[in-house]
């Protein structure tokens, strides 16, 4: 009797790990932007490409320097172009907390994310912001890229958010 409860645990332990991958892809599709007639959005994520400082054949188009919001976050941010298409890249010095869960890369629509927003969580409105990706590591140089059916005119900043706790990390204004 205890070997078959015992077995019957293992199983369901297996299949209950074995879940928490897919759980996870499957979230990291979602979409949870409200749709906006005025602010296109994609159904698909953004996907992050291997670490990487600004290539020599892109071309600088925005770019701007993070401040804290809810955690302590520095560094530079920039949207560059190559070959036709976007890239947001973070610099060399980017750096923010480890603290937080789920965090993601966003566009946002406000031009100064953490004085539009009130601490202790600077949270946001689904309908103005676009996840780029999720935060490939907390420091460092990285790239991801932006897909193609999005109009970057309608953006003016770029976010660090805890999609868990609806938390800003840090914005940077970009100009």
């Amino acid at each position: 009797m205890k070997l078959r409860h015992l077995l019957i645990l293992g199983l369901s332990s297996v299949v209950m790990v074995g879940c928490v991958p897919e759980v996870s892809k499957n979230r990291t599709n979602e979409n949870p932007i409200a749709v906006n007639a005025s602010v296109p959005v994609s159904s698909t994520q953004a996907k992050p490409l291997g670490e990487s400082a600004q290539s020599p054949n892109s071309t600088a188009m925005k770019s701007g320097t993070f401040v804290s919001g809810e955690q302590k976050t520095q560094g530079k941010v920039s949207i560059t172009t190559k070959d036709g298409k976007s890239f947001l890249e973070l610099d060399d010095s980017f750096k923010t907390s480890e603290s937080g869960p789920d965090l993601v890369i966003i566009l946002h629509r406000s031009d100064n994310v953490i004085n539009s927003t009130k601490p202790p969580s600077y949270s946001l409105k689904s309908e103005d912001y676009f996840i780029i990706a999720p935060l490939k590591k907390y420091s460092g140089a990285q790239t991801y890229s932006i897909p193609q059916n999005i109009n970057l005119a309608y953006y003016k900043s770029i976010a660090i958010w805890c999609c868990k706790f609806n938390a800003t990390f840090g914005a940077a204004s970009l100009s």
